[in-house]
This record gives C-alpha cells, structure tokens and sequence, in this order.
C-alpha cells in the first residue's frame, strides 16, 4: 500500500511540479486547494484539469475567505504591481503578499494529513527566483516542521512529520525541466495574479515576468494563454 503525502495545490506551476514530484517519490496524493477569496481563483479550475489528467483520486478544496482580513493586492482592492524590473523584484517585501499566507495553508494541510494518515506534506515553495515572501523561505519549513511535530495528536503519539520544499533552491527554468522530465503539462497551469475574465494571463505581473523567464531560460516552449496587451 502507497503511503500518502498532502500536496498543497494551487494550480500553478509550481504547486504542479511539486505534485509530479511527490508521485515520482512514490506517494499516493491528497491534495488540497484553498479558495481564500484571491483575486485570481482561476487557479483552482486549473488545478481540477491538473488533478485529473495527473490521476489525483483525492482532491479537497477548503473555503477560507481572507478577504476579510485583506491587506493583499490578491485579497484587497489594491492594484497588483505591473512590469517591474527583476532587480525590483528581488528587494522587498510585495503588496502581493498575503498576510501569514503559507502558515494557515500548511496547517490546514496538517489537519488533513493527520485525518488520513499521512506524515509527509508538500509544498511548492521557492525562494530563489523570487525571495520576496518571508514566508517562502527554507527557515520558515523548518520552523513549521518543528511546530507540526509539537502541536498535533500524531506528533505526541509518536508520528513523524516531514514538511517536503523540493523546489526550494531551483530556479524557475530548473522547475520546469524537471516538471517536463516528469510529463507535466505546463498549459494547465495558471500562475497570473491579475487575469482578464476569459483567465487569460496579464503578461505583466511579478508572477507573469518570472514564469516567462523561467521558460525563456529553460528553453521550452512557454504555453501560457497571455492577453493581447501581455504578450
């Protein structure tokens, strides 16, 4: 019998990488989706299609609306950043941010992984393309690790937790040649913070900019279906 992991799954890139990767370590997914009020939920339609053509038997979407706690440009009525310089990218902490996003994800995450027996939790984290978010960074899993060990029944009865971030450390062109060598469809994916009504990426967000260089870099075909004003 398959042990299973939880895999956060967002539907993007990087979310789906870290889902073939859990499969290729052998694990049986559950993954789940947080519907938490962004202004880009395109993203869980996408991960539906991802779920699917990936075999994913359990797919569990919780509704968490962080609208109410807002200061975002995802959750708030604030403008999402357009056509910054990588350099600008790399300094700071964004208005894209998402107050405490990672934390209440993986504990949700956690939850569900001590109701179905799971000890290994994915998350598709990267803090070299893009180190913006504190939340993002390879501290922050350890830091998370040892609270899950600590804080939960399975912990305390002996269970042992392991917060995976394999893509912790890769570059986003590094991403998707191994997303290509596990057969992962990258045109399912959605990574735009800012979409037009059809779902079409801007072009022009910081999520945007680094997903076409990634592509550039990585010299693959980028898929991504942009709007007329960002391509």
């Amino acid at each position: 019998m398959m042990k299973k992991a939880v895999v956060l799954l967002s539907g993007g890139l990087d979310s789906t990488t870290c889902l073939a990767m859990a499969k290729a370590a052998g694990f049986e997914p559950v993954c789940l989706g947080i519907a938490y009020g962004q202004r880009h939920a395109v993203e869980l339609e996408r991960a539906r299609k991802v779920v699917a053509s990936m075999g994913v038997r359990d797919f569990r979407v919780v509704n968490i609306d962080l609208r109410s706690v807002g200061g975002s440009a995802l959750t708030a009525d604030i403008p999402v950043p357009k056509d910054r310089p990588e350099k600008e990218m790399s300094h700071g902490i964004p208005v894209t941010y998402v107050p405490a996003r990672n934390t209440l994800f993986l504990s949700l995450a956690l939850g569900l992984a001590e109701v179905v027996g799971a000890q290994d939790l994915y998350i598709g984290v990267n803090a070299v393309d893009y180190s913006g978010y504190p939340d993002c960074r390879p501290e922050f899993i350890r830091a998370f690790e040892t609270l899950a060990n600590l804080a939960t029944k399975a912990g305390v009865e002996g269970a042992r937790f392991h917060i995976h971030a394999p893509l912790s450390g890769m570059t986003k062109a590094e991403i998707i040649h191994e997303g290509v060598r596990l057969g992962v469809d990258y045109g399912m994916t959605h990574s735009c913070y800012d979409p037009d009504t059809q779902g079409r990426a801007c072009g022009r967000c910081d999520s945007c900019l680094l997903r076409k260089k990634g592509f550039e870099d990585a010299g693959v075909p980028d898929p991504t279906a942009y709007t007329t004003e960002g391509k």
